[in-house]
């Protein structure tokens, strides 16, 4: 399988697809809002808004979940929550959810844990195996990869993988927006852009094993409550 097939929570084209990340990215706001509806006070926010529009989520939609989040517009509650579990062949997996009941959301991520061929763990269990960075994948072609290399590096990256016509750029935590708002300054466009969990180490999964922990991703984020997953395997072909 390609890199699309190994990256979690890459955004689908179709429109049911674009629905759920749209409803995904609008809990994110709400999340954040809560301590301030300016982004610009609001580190949380502001991350929270600029991957809205990197996916096209219309403006109206971005004000509104804003809105509700710092209680100026009715909306619900919801709680961030990070589940940690296994896969096939030994692998980690992360589930961070966002959810108005963890009585709901709990039973329905272990079931779906454990129909495919994976275990929930407790907290702690795998956590310890990731770290959060900031996370930008480019499409060269527009865009040359010493031009990426050279924007991504002076602005602060920690590194770039250039793998099957993609540059992915990533960056300590801290230095995402600056790095972000270089490349925008650039003119450069994002596939994906935010903070990702990114594993110290990864493992390999071929066969059954692979298709498995395919399988059980999908699912996962297929899962109304949650908002992405990530994990520490890639898939040979």
């Amino acid at each position: 399988m390609g890199r699309h097939a190994t990256v979690a929570g890459r955004m689908a084209a179709s429109a049911a697809a674009r629905g759920r990340v749209f409803t995904k990215l609008a809990r994110e706001i709400m999340v954040a809002a809560r301590t301030g509806s300016d982004p610009n006070f609001n580190s949380k926010l502001r991350l929270a808004v600029d991957r809205a529009r990197d996916n096209n989520m219309p403006k109206d939609v971005i004000e509104r979940a804003i809105k509700k989040g710092a209680g100026e517009l009715e909306g619900m509650t919801f709680e961030e929550i990070t589940y940690e579990g296994y896969g096939p062949g030994g692998s980690a997996i992360l589930v961070e959810v966002l959810t108005d009941n963890r009585n709901r959301t709990n039973p329905e991520l272990r079931k779906i844990f454990t129909k495919n061929s994976g275990n929930m763990g407790e907290m702690g269990s795998v956590a310890w195996m990731f770290k959060k960075k900031g996370v930008l994948d480019v499409e060269l072609g527009a865009v040359s990869e010493d031009r990426i290399m050279e924007l991504a590096l002076d602005s602060g990256a920690e590194d770039v993988v250039v793998e099957e016509g993609f540059a992915t750029i990533y960056t300590v935590a801290a230095d995402f927006a600056a790095v972000r708002d270089a490349l925008v300054t650039a003119g450069i466009k994002f596939e994906k852009a935010g903070l990702e969990l990114v594993p110290d180490t990864r493992i390999s999964l071929n066969g059954e094993n692979a298709q498995n922990a395919l399988e059980l991703i999908e699912k996962l984020e297929e899962q109304d409550d949650v908002q992405a997953v990530y994990h520490n395997f890639d898939v040979q072909e």
